[in-house]
């Protein structure tokens, strides 16, 4: 299993330094990670490490809560693909969606899309907050938004992904859109299940233990 090619190697810690963002770099350049996912403060320094190489940078909208104003994860997406990123991984406003506001959870999804145009756009559910109810539910507004991945969680939540999300997840998107997880993926034997499950991207900060099939 090529593990690589499944993974955004991931660093989005408030303590995070320019020297961990050359690291983390330097180290997706080395195992030929799909991509590093990091805060938009990083963004021109990632760009300028990874000229001329095929690692995605992948940056995150509304991050960690998704309860900002629309308008401020519309203009932050903006910010962040003008700056370069490839792709955005922003938050669903969970208040609204647990609040039925479905309309106004689908209208914001939407409109960050149309910032990141052909570019990939990934919706954060944030799971351990959800019913699976909500969880469907959100799952079919990021559909119908034209959103190209749902993604379980922000890593920063009472936990990450689990087995029964994914699986709900895949049954509620089927083949209309992609599925991500993150949070709590350490070991190659973990990536391998989720990978068995459907998802089409890992987040973790462990990539290289995984890829080098270290526990």
């Amino acid at each position: 299993m090529h593990f690589e090619n499944f993974i955004d190697q991931t660093l989005l810690k408030r303590t995070a330094t320019e020297k961990d963002i050359e690291q983390l770099c330097t180290d997706a350049l080395n195992y030929n990670f799909y991509g590093i996912c990091i805060n938009g403060c990083y963004i021109s320094l990632a760009k300028d490490l990874l000229k001329d190489s095929k690692v995605k940078l992948v940056s995150v909208v509304g991050f960690p809560l998704g309860s900002m104003s629309t308008k401020a994860k519309v203009n932050e997406a903006m910010d962040y693909m003008e700056q370069g990123a490839n792709e955005l991984d922003m938050v669903l406003n969970i208040g609204w969606l647990r609040s039925a506001d479905y309309l106004a959870v689908q209208e914001e999804i939407r409109q960050v899309k149309e910032v990141v145009g052909n570019n990939v756009l990934k919706v954060i559910l944030e799971t351990c907050y959800l019913t699976d109810a909500e969880i469907i539910t959100a799952c079919k507004l990021a559909v119908s938004a034209k959103a190209d991945f749902v993604k379980t969680s922000t890593g920063f939540g009472s936990r990450g992904a689990s087995f029964e999300d994914v699986i709900l997840m895949k049954k509620a998107v089927g083949n209309k859109i992609k599925i991500k997880a993150s949070g709590g993926i350490k070991d190659a034997v973990m990536a391998q299940k989720y990978i068995d499950l459907g998802v089409a991207r890992i987040g973790t900060s462990s990539g290289v233990p995984i890829v080098t099939n270290q526990n």
